[in-house]
């Protein structure tokens, strides 16, 4: 088993999500196409269901799981990390089958009178079976990074992401013609097919590292030998125990992810009636609501894989730190990784705000929905920051704060959804106002908790390079796109744009002490060039 540093671990996540952040652009971009605003707003409106299903059974084991495991094993004392592999499947798996039935027998009802459009059925019948697909997933995912072995992680993530692709756009191209909601459903299935190979890439996986660890044969592979031999009472005993320090981590951030996902779920809710309320017919909502969730806002997020790269990592180096009681390495890791997130997110939130128009019309061509983008990409660096500083909260065993914050800002944002976007005047951009209320609030209400947990005093100087870079960049990808003209069309006048200023903004970030070549030094492929 290869252990990687908290910068290897980091950049093995990064780049695996770059690659899945660039390959599910793919269905993003095909999917409108195929079956149209109309359709994605039916796939959008399920989805946020899901989430909370799962979030209820899984939220919070992955990260249980990864403190406790690289706890175990700075200890010394592999065999615990067996014992909480093995308690946290037994109840991952329960907890999934149940909800998994629940979910198939409830789906008529929820379909009718929770979600706002019945023709959602087919897509939460589809949807189903990966509630405990992802379940089981989850807690190996949580043991290999408590491991601090990010590969089997990163590798399951980019063939989940292949398979889904093909088979989202497959399935969904084959049930078009029995109609929009069928389509939608088509494409539920194609995640779920994703889901299963990302789970049997990471069972294949811990069946390679049972056989490389030392002194075990075949039999040891499987997971009743994780314990050792005793009787019934002793086993159910040291489940208990195990499963109480399991949930006594993850409960409290299970609450804080589940608040987020209920918002998710109430904002979809939310949003469909205010828009009712505003006038706007059922289909056409259906449509806005898609177009947002669907193409606006995984556009926003796309810099996010550095945050969730930064997020997975952050949490099994901090938890190591701590029971060290090493402070320094803790503001060291907090600190680069706060600063890698304003110096990779900025430049994307630029060109977002100064090139939304051209930019919808190159990725969906739909250039309608540039007005929603460009009200929100100033906002975004909020929402990057925030994921590494609800991280640390939670490797710092604060997650009760963590949910403080995270419930406060969804009150706001819900209460803000239905008295703005039930007004005609804004309708759509009603919701999104609300939706940045909720990226301030929480951002700032887990800055402050972080800086009273630490002592620590966050990067404001770095803040304020970052937004002195990302103005001139701003202004640099304006002027080029409008009035330098490149030749070869609208793409490549916004390409040439795009790279110009990037290249711009990277040297801004040198000259400012932005990139720091010491972090470049501990990375694998320029460690070899600054040895030559």
């Amino acid at each position: 088993m290869n252990k990687q540093t908290f910068i290897q671990g980091t950049m093995i996540l990064l780049a695996a999500s770059i690659v899945n952040r660039i390959l599910g652009f793919i269905p993003r971009i095909l999917l409108p196409r195929v079956i149209g605003a109309e359709g994605v707003g039916l796939y959008q409106l399920g989805y946020p269901f899901f989430l909370v299903i799962v979030t209820l059974i899984a939220g919070g084991i992955p990260l249980a799981v990864a403190k406790l495991v690289a706890e175990a094993e700075s200890a010394g004392t592999p065999e615990r990390s067996k014992a909480i592999l093995r308690t946290s499947l037994i109840f991952a798996t329960g907890a999934g089958l149940f909800f998994t039935v629940l979910c198939v027998a409830l789906a008529p009802l929820v379909t009718r009178y929770i979600l706002t459009d019945p023709r959602v059925y087919q897509t939460f019948l589809a949807m189903s079976p990966m509630i405990v697909i992802v379940a089981v997933s989850s807690v190996f995912r949580g043991y290999f990074q408590g491991k601090q072995d990010m590969i089997p992680s990163a590798v399951s993530s980019i063939l989940e992401t292949v398979a889904r692709i093909i088979c989202v756009l497959w399935f969904s191209f084959l049930l078009l013609p029995m109609g929009v909601e069928y389509a939608a459903a088509g494409a539920m299935l194609g995640v779920v097919v994703g889901e299963i190979a990302g789970m049997a890439v990471l069972l294949w996986q811990y069946r390679r590292l049972k056989r490389r660890e030392p002194g075990t044969n075949g039999s040891s592979g499987s997971l009743e030998a994780s314990i050792p031999s005793s009787g019934i009472g002793e086993k159910y005993k040291t489940f208990s125990a195990t499963l109480r320090k399991i949930l006594r981590i993850a409960i409290p951030v299970t609450g804080g992810r589940l608040v987020g996902s209920l918002s998710y779920l109430l904002e979809s809710i939310t949003t469909a009636q205010s828009l009712a309320i505003a006038g706007i017919a059922t289909a056409v909502a259906t449509a806005q609501y898609g177009a947002l969730q669907g193409m606006v806002i995984p556009l926003l997020l796309l810099p996010g894989a550095l945050t969730s790269a930064l997020a997975v990592s952050l949490v099994p180096s901090l938890a190591e730190a701590q029971a060290r009681g090493d402070h320094r390495t803790i503001h060291l890791r907090l600190h680069q990784s706060i600063r890698l997130a304003l110096v990779t997110g900025a430049p994307f939130a630029a060109v977002m705000y100064v090139l939304a128009g051209p930019l919808c019309e190159l990725v969906y061509n739909n250039g309608e929905i540039a007005g929603m983008l460009k009200i929100m990409a100033p906002f975004a660096l909020l929402l990057y920051v925030q994921t590494p500083l609800q991280a640390t909260l939670q490797a710092l065993d604060k997650p009760g704060r963590a949910l403080v914050n995270t419930l406060i800002g969804a009150i706001v944002k819900i209460i803000l959804i239905f008295y703005l976007a039930s007004n005609p005047t804004l309708g759509i951009y009603g919701a999104i106002l609300a939706i940045i209320v909720n990226f301030v609030i929480v951002t700032l209400l887990h800055g402050q908790s972080v800086a009273k947990a630490l002592n620590y005093r966050l990067p404001l100087l770095d803040l304020a390079k970052v937004v002195c870079a990302m103005i001139i960049m701003a202004g640099a990808a304006s002027y080029l796109y409008h009035e330098v003209p490149m030749g070869g069309g609208e793409g490549v006048q916004f390409l040439a744009s795009v790279s110009l200023s990037g290249i711009l903004y990277l040297i801004l970030s040198g000259l400012l002490g932005l990139v720091d070549l010491h972090d470049l030094k501990r990375l694998p492929l320029f460690r070899r060039w600054f040895k030559a």
